[in-house]
């Protein structure tokens, strides 16, 4: 467990103006990058133990991070195409 937030303009940071362009223009990007962002969040504070959570509901919490961060490169992969 590294304690540090997984934020994507670090994860992807090639991608970061087409991000913000996405952001804008297409509504469910927007809500895919707010969903992933809160989600973040939360794992980030049960990490560090600001607010503890059971270990399971912790990993399924990595999991969809996981899906949303997949379903964002797929996006943005999209777009550069």
């Amino acid at each position: 467990m590294t304690h540090v937030p997984h934020e994507l303009a670090e994860e992807f940071p090639q991608h970061v103006d087409r991000m913000h362009a996405l952001k804008v223009e297409n509504a469910h990007f927007a809500k895919l990058f707010d969903d992933y962002h809160d989600l973040n969040r939360a794992i980030h504070r049960a990490e560090t133990n600001v607010e503890p959570v059971e270990e399971l509901y912790e990993m399924q919490l990595r999991k969809e991070r996981m899906l949303l961060k997949d379903q964002i490169y797929a996006m943005l992969s999209a777009a550069d195409a």
